[in-house]
């Protein structure tokens, strides 16, 4: 090394030191070629523990992010069937958060002609009715107050649980330096059979499922922070039956304060079950059981393979929550919007042919044809004209086909026009804003002929498109929507509006413009799209 010519003794007497010091690192600014040497960082835990308001809980990491499986939130239901959930109890030692805990017992769902293939979790989870856990993906177990995202999954209120493949929360963390959240709650005859009829202790059994998801929502509060989280700022989501728990929660008193976002994916819940219908339900299960009121506390015991027998075929048994007066005091979006979020923003959308995974695959109406297109047409709406209906769509969509045009009109009369309705009546609050998405973009898979199916924006906003092979495929445009979608409602966790680079200006919805995001290849903003379709189909 040449020392220049410096002007002063102490320019030289710097220059020797800085030569020294050269020196004393063996000629490590010359071996990195004048680079600054890497800070050493201590590699991160591979199993961190983390302690919870319960006791000490042992993760993993996985591409980089931290993952807690099967954290308990509740106790054993099995101690509470048909009541309201309870805290479970404190534990001393670090229990492992490895793998995924128990979903709630449930029947066999179907696969969507195979859509769902790549989802299903290999070996499959157990059922049990000590099912209350939940999962953690976070970027780090720090003191970082991240943006939460809570799943709650499909199925109906029937069947499902949050440990699907398409759930992984690992790609959506690390994408958007969120946590992400999924969760195990009771369903079915379990979480909403009305038994309210049968006394005190049965008062809020048409409920009971609701309650679980709060008290997942309380252990996010008490708890979320010490995983990297900010309790202040949590956004509950979900699709279908999950999108209709997002409603359920928005007009729960509560719920209240419990979240500070919503996103309802073509899961847009309108009412709630009837009391009195619910009630009589479930009088036709216990008298299958063989119980009577003076004997109704048998059900507590009795085996939970003989409860769903009794309920088998029984419209209304535990369907979904009832507007018992008391857990659930009003109907989610009837008459208007639930005061109890007004200050919520919400995110709500579906997708263009939702029924093409929601119909078995050796259904007729995914070979209809022109000319047997009218019947299944007229068999949909009963008390429409088929032909202009028909017209209609051809009309507006020329390249339209039959099955196409069945399922996208099914589709604009239940989950497209039902969303609607939510977001018209948020709207009209006049407090928080909302935002309507519209997915628009058709899946490679089987030929195509799925179109645009119930389902696969799941895969598109978890960023699991290698996960959701079965319903979306791999290509590059399937990861070009994961792109849109995920960093959409990546933005609207953290800011409260879903406008961001991938789609650009993002409006809010209001009933006098109601401006909609659709998904496709080249995304953008149309205004109050087959608004006369909507109105040809509706019932």
């Amino acid at each position: 090394m040449t020392i220049p010519m410096l002007g002063s003794r102490r320019a030289i007497l710097k220059a020797s030191v800085a030569l020294i010091a050269v020196a004393a690192a063996g000629g490590a600014l010359a071996a990195c070629d004048n680079k600054p040497a890497e800070p050493i960082v201590a590699a991160p835990d591979a199993n961190p523990i983390v302690a919870t308001k319960h006791g000490q809980v042992k993760g993993f990491l996985e591409e980089g992010v931290t993952v807690f499986k099967g954290v308990r939130y509740g106790a054993d239901t099995a101690t509470t069937r048909f009541q309201p959930p309870r805290a479970p109890e404190p534990w001393t030692d670090v229990k492992d958060a490895l793998t995924f805990a128990n979903s709630a017992p449930q029947p066999v769902s179907g696969d969507g002609g195979g859509l769902f293939k790549s989802w299903r979790p290999d070996p499959p989870i157990a059922a049990s009715e000590d099912c209350l856990f939940l999962n953690v993906w976070t970027p780090a177990a720090d003191t970082k107050k991240r943006p939460v995202l809570v799943w709650f999954h499909g199925g109906g209120f029937t069947t499902g649980s949050g440990s699907s493949n398409a759930y992984d929360g690992v790609r959506l963390a690390k994408r958007g330096d969120v946590v992400v959240v999924t969760t195990n709650h009771r369903l079915n005859q379990f979480g909403y059979l009305n038994l309210a009829g049968y006394g005190e202790q049965f008062a809020d059994s048409g409920a009971v499922g609701a309650l679980d998801m709060i008290q997942s929502l309380e252990w996010v509060r008490d708890n979320i922070e010490a995983f990297g989280g900010d309790p202040a700022n949590v956004l509950i989501f979900g699709e279908s039956g999950g999108g209709s728990k997002v409603c359920t929660l928005m007009a729960m008193d509560k719920a209240q304060g419990l979240f500070h976002r919503a996103v309802v994916q073509s899961g847009p819940r309108i009412n709630h079950a009837a009391k009195d219908a619910s009630g009589k339900a479930a009088d036709e299960v216990v008298k299958t059981l063989g119980l009577t009121q003076e004997t109704i506390g048998e059900i507590l015991t009795r085996p939970i393979a003989d409860i769903q027998a009794a309920a088998a075929g029984v419209q209304g048994a535990g369907s979904g929550p009832v507007l018992d007066g008391r857990t659930i005091a009003r109907d989610p979006f009837n008459p208007d919007g639930p005061p109890q979020s007004a200050t919520v923003p919400l995110l709500i959308g579906c997708n263009r042919t939702e029924g093409t995974s929601l119909t078995p695959a050796d259904s007729p109406n995914h070979a209809l044809t022109w000319e047997t297109l009218p019947a299944a047409i007229k068999q949909a709406f009963p008390t429409k004209n088929e032909t202009t209906i028909i017209d209609l769509y051809k009309a507006r969509h020329p390249e339209i086909e039959a099955p196409e045009l069945f399922f996208m009109a099914s589709s604009d009369n239940t989950f497209f026009r039902g969303s609607v309705t939510v977001a018209d009546r948020k709207a009209e609050q006049g407090g928080a804003p909302v935002f309507f998405y519209m997915l628009d973009w058709e899946t490679p898979v089987m030929e195509g002929k799925r179109y645009v199916p119930h389902a696969l924006d799941i895969g598109m906003i978890f960023d699991n498109v290698a996960k959701s092979e079965s319903m979306s495929g791999t290509g590059p445009e399937a990861q070009a929507i994961a792109d849109q979608m995920s960093e959409s409602w990546i933005a609207f966790a953290k800011t409260g509006n879903p406008a961001n680079p991938t789609v650009g200006e993002w409006p809010a919805y209001t009933t006098a413009q109601r401006n909609m995001m659709v998904f496709r290849n080249t995304p953008g903003i149309e205004v109050d799209i087959r608004s006369e379709e909507r109105a040809a189909t509706t019932a």
